[in-house]
């Protein structure tokens, strides 16, 4: 497995967000955790790259416990997150922020990346000597998502990617994540959308108030009542 967390226990001062939950996420895999808002969700992707020390258990990543490594050495290692609100550098240009993605990087190939995001997100290209602040919510989206591939990662964590967006923008970022992953990238992938990470993703986590309630195969899942009635919005028969 390219990552395992075992018995992680997280939170905020007096709050204890996660309460020793289990999960894996192996190379070339697209793996979603999903659940209601205030659920741990993004509380679990913040402790796995280290923004927020684990309280207990490990967090193995590629073979080795990362849990209090510090969290610029991380993307170093290969593992990257887009966090929730995207987290983009609003007065650079969409160029800019790119490049940012592979301020670790002295190889050769960084202009050959930075055209092949360009031909991925050529709504980037139109607009790669305009500022990021002024950019869509969706096309914000794109840039996080560019500017973290740009770092060329071994295993991408993406927060929320569909937040706040129009449903059709919301249709455009999946469609990203799911050519992102048919290329090979590993994801760990927290989401509200239910449905929507589910049907990209090939396994899923539900998690309920810091702990982790149902795991298996996203089809599995999808056909869960108690999916389908707390995340779907179906009423169980």
């Amino acid at each position: 497995m390219l990552l395992e967390v075992k018995g992680l226990e997280a939170g905020y001062g007096g709050i204890r967000a996660v309460k020793g939950i289990d999960l894996e996420v192996g190379e070339g895999e697209l793996v979603c955790l999903i659940g209601a808002n205030g659920a741990g969700k993004s509380t679990t992707l913040r402790t796995v790259c280290g923004l927020l020390a684990a309280r207990a258990g490990s967090i193995r990543y590629a073979g080795t416990d990362i849990a209090g490594s510090p969290v610029h050495e991380l993307p170093r290692r290969g593992l990257v997150m887009v966090p929730e609100g995207r987290g983009i550098f609003p007065q650079l240009t969409v160029e800019e922020n790119l490049a940012m993605g592979a301020f670790m990087r002295n190889d050769a190939d960084i202009e050959r990346d930075l055209e092949r995001r360009y031909e991925a997100f050529p709504r980037l290209k139109e607009r790669r000597k305009q500022t990021a602040g002024t950019l869509s919510g969706g096309e914000q989206q794109m840039l996080a998502i560019g500017r973290a591939l740009m770092a060329r990662p071994k295993l991408l964590l993406l927060d929320e990617p569909s937040m706040g967006l129009a449903p059709r923008l919301v249709a455009k970022i999946f469609e990203i994540v799911r050519q992102i992953s048919a290329e090979g990238m590993t994801i760990l992938l927290v989401e509200q959308n239910a449905r929507l990470a589910l049907e990209v993703a090939s396994r899923g986590y539900v998690m309920e108030s810091g702990n982790i309630t149902l795991a298996g195969a996203s089809a599995q899942l999808l056909a869960d009542p108690k999916v389908r009635e707390a995340y779907l919005g179906e009423i169980a028969a």
